[in-house]
């Protein structure tokens, strides 16, 4: 039984910061807010094209009782927070895109060019403190460089 792909991320973020994550991915990295099941816990999910890619659940500290009765009372303990997850990475095209998006909001980034692969990176972090890593391969972010598929 091989994988053939990653299906989505699910982030749990408190029901005050849903929106601000939601807006995270929709504004910055361009994803499309999408239909969701009915859920008995407020949420969203993120598209991109016909996938969707990220699962927003919210957290309402002053009613859980749906999110918990859909999860199980064992998974408690762990309702926020990146655990062991460092961060999420995306294959992308059109890095200048993103860069102008980032610099005309002033949100936070750092950029890296990884040696001997002609691949571009832009990091920055969602609303939760999650680090997402979007990559750029083939000249992306450097018209100088050698196609990495020409060895």
């Amino acid at each position: 039984m091989p994988l053939t792909e990653l299906h989505h991320c699910s982030i749990r973020t408190e029901k005050a910061k849903m929106d601000e994550t939601r807006d995270f991915y929709v504004d910055i990295l361009g994803m499309q807010v999408g239909d969701r099941p009915p859920f008995p816990f407020p949420g969203y999910w993120l598209y991109v094209g016909k996938q969707a890619v990220i699962h927003i659940v919210g957290i309402d500290p002053d009613d859980p009782q749906g999110l918990l009765d859909y999860l199980g009372q064992d998974r408690i303990d762990s309702l926020t927070g990146g655990g062991a997850v460092d961060h999420l990475a995306f294959n992308s095209v059109e890095p200048e895109e993103l860069l102008d998006r980032l610099k005309a909001t002033g949100y936070p980034y750092f950029e890296r060019k990884v040696p001997n692969m002609n691949l571009f990176q832009i990091f920055l972090d969602d609303p939760n403190g999650i680090t997402i890593e979007l990559n750029y391969f083939d000249n992306a972010g450097d018209p100088g460089a050698k196609n990495i598929y020409d060895s």
